[in-house]
């Protein structure tokens, strides 16, 4: 199975308040971030089978722009093994609910999807190894009880660049003679 893992686009401050965070919305560049990982992902060919979200709402808006930018047609599923407390025994049985699927895309927060992102590339040991920035996405190769693969990790830069260059060429236009 491939895992994509996509942390949230930019959303501006925390809230104090913990129920009015759960509200907080993309900003501006996070909007900008979410297209253009989508466009990526696109551009790579990605084609995941199910989309899954936190039900806060910039990991939902997150997950909606990319999905639309991919062409996913089917709905976005909201977990709560996707919230930014939630434990890495949650995230498992997440991944064993859509154990068949070929390719799924988790759209969440941090502290757990840089550490879910970690435990699962070093098998479930305590791993510090990358961090997925705000609007960043990884890859990874899970194949049954072998240990998890890490393919590629992006962060939001990295994201912008291919999006730009597979929109617009390097090459000089030529007129035909």
């Amino acid at each position: 199975m491939d895992i994509y893992f996509l942390r949230h686009a930019n959303a501006g401050e925390p809230k104090v308040n913990p129920a009015k965070d759960e509200k907080r919305p993309l900003d501006k560049l996070g909007i900008e971030q979410s297209h253009d990982v989508g466009r990526a992902l696109a551009a790579l060919g990605v084609c995941p089978d199910v989309i899954i979200s936190s039900s806060l709402r910039r990991a939902t808006q997150t997950a909606a722009v990319v999905a639309n930018e991919l062409g996913y047609e089917d709905k976005v599923i909201l977990d709560a093994a996707l919230r930014p407390e939630a434990s890495y025994e949650k995230f498992r049985e997440l991944l064993g609910r859509h154990s068949r699927r070929d390719a799924i895309m988790v759209v969440g927060h941090n502290p757990s999807m840089t550490l879910f992102l970690n435990q699962l590339l070093s098998g479930g040991s305590p791993l510090n190894a990358i961090e997925l920035k705000k609007g960043g996405v990884a890859k990874v190769e899970k194949d049954g009880r072998k240990p998890a693969v890490l393919k590629w990790c992006m962060p939001p830069k990295v994201v912008r660049a291919i999006q730009q260059a597979s929109a617009s060429s390097s090459r000089p236009k030529t007129v035909p003679k």
